[in-house]
C-alpha cells in the first residue's frame, strides 16, 4: 500500500463528505476509493469512517488520526518543492470557478500547464456570480469586486480593465456620449455580477463618478452582452479580454474615453490555507503568474485611449 496516497484519499473523503465525490475529485473509480481507506484502516487495525445510509463521519480513531494525516502530507509536499522530486508533481483534479471573460482568456494557457503537470487536470466552471465553495466542492474561485465572505481566505492578484463600447451601427444612429451623464439618453446593455445592474461607474483619473441607468437588456453573461453590443443593440461596459480583438477590427468603438469605468480588484478565494494539497497550489500559482503577464490586468493598468 502506497501511506501517502491513501492518506490523500482518506483526506478527500472526509473534506468532501462521501466516497463517489472523492472519487470524482481525485479523477479515480468510487471502488478505488473504498479500496484505499480500507486498506489505511486495515494498516492502522482500526475503523476510520462510520459508514451509514444517511453518510460518512469520523469515528473517534478518525477524528484524532485526520489531523496527524494532514501533517504528514503537508510535509511531504514540502519535501517534494524543496527537493524537486517526481513526488513534487501535482496530481488530481482542481474545480476553479472563473467568469467568462477570465475563462476565455486562461483557457488559452491552460495548455502549458498541463503539460508541465500531465496528472493534473483542471475543471474550469464558467461562473458570472459567486458560488458556494463548500455545497459545490470547489478548491478555488476568481472573484470581481469586493469579497464579503469573511470565511474565505483572498488573494488579490490584478485588476479588471474595461471599455464602454457600441458597434459602428449603433453610433451612427445615436451620437455617443461624451460624459457619464449623457448615458441616460442611451440604450445600455447591463452585464450582471450580483451587484447593483442599475449603475455604472467611471473615473477621469482625479474623481469617480456613478451613474444611475435604466438597462434595456440585462444577462448574467458577459459574452451575451458582448454579442449583443455587436448586434447594434446598445452600449456595453466590456472586459479588455473580449472587447479588445472586436475594437481592434472596428466592429466595437470605444466611446467617452476621457471617463473610463472603474477597475475592479480580481480575487482569487479558497477556503483554508492551511494544508493546501500541491494541485491547488499549482493552480493558484499559474492563476497570479497568467494574470500578472497581463498588463491590462496589473496593478498599474494601461491606458486605455484606443490608438490601435
Amino acid at each position: 500500500m502506497d501511506i501517502v496516497s491513501a492518506l490523500r484519499t482518506f483526506q478527500r473523503v472526509v473534506e468532501t463528505g462521501s466516497f463517489s465525490a472523492a472519487a470524482h475529485d481525485l479523477d479515480v473509480t468510487q471502488p478505488a476509493v473504498s479500496r484505499q481507506v480500507a486498506a489505511l484502516e486495515g494498516h492502522f487495525n482500526t475503523r476510520l469512517l462510520h459508514r451509514t445510509t444517511s453518510g460518512l463521519s469520523l469515528t473517534a480513531e478518525g477524528e484524532r488520526m485526520l489531523p496527524m494525516a494532514l501533517k504528514i502530507l503537508e510535509a511531504v509536499e514540502e519535501l517534494g518543492d524543496a527537493t524537486g522530486s517526481d513526488g513534487a508533481m501535482a496530481s488530481g483534479k482542481v474545480r476553479l470557478s472563473v467568469p467568462a471573460p477570465l475563462g476565455l482568456y486562461l483557457s488559452e494557457r491552460l495548455g502549458d500547464l498541463l503539460a508541465t503537470h500531465p496528472k493534473l487536470s483542471v475543471e474550469l466552471l464558467f461562473r458570472e456570480q459567486s458560488s458556494d465553495m463548500i455545497e459545490e466542492r470547489l478548491d478555488l474561485e476568481v472573484r470581481l469586486g469586493s469579497v464579503a465572505d469573511s470565511s474565505l481566505v483572498c488573494r488579490r492578484i490584478g485588476w479588471t480593465t474595461a471599455f464602454l463600447v457600441a458597434s459602428p451601427a449603433y453610433l451612427a444612429r445615436k451620437a455617443p456620449p461624451q460624459t457619464p451623464k449623457d448615458i441616460k439618453e442611451h440604450e445600455c446593455l447591463c452585464y450582471d455580477r450580483a451587484g447593483d445592474v442599475a449603475t455604472w461607474s467611471f473615473s477621469n483619473g482625479s474623481e469617480d463618478i456613478s451613474v444611475r441607468i435604466a438597462p434595456r437588456l440585462t444577462a448574467s453573461s458577459a459574452v451575451a452582452i458582448h454579442r449583443a453590443a455587436l448586434a447594434g443593440a446598445g452600449l456595453a461596459v466590456l472586459s479588455h479580454i473580449i472587447a479588445v480583438p472586436d475594437i481592434a477590427a472596428g466592429r466595437l468603438i470605444p466611446v467617452m474615453e476621457d471617463f473610463q469605468p472603474s477597475r475592479l480588484p480580481i480575487t482569487v478565494v479558497y477556503p483554508s490555507r492551511r494544508n493546501m494539497p500541491l494541485r491547488v497550489k499549482t493552480v493558484l500559482d499559474f492563476l497570479t503568474d497568467a494574470i500578472g503577464r497581463d498588463p491590462s490586468m496589473c496593478v498599474s493598468g494601461m491606458d486605455r485611449r484606443w490608438d490601435g
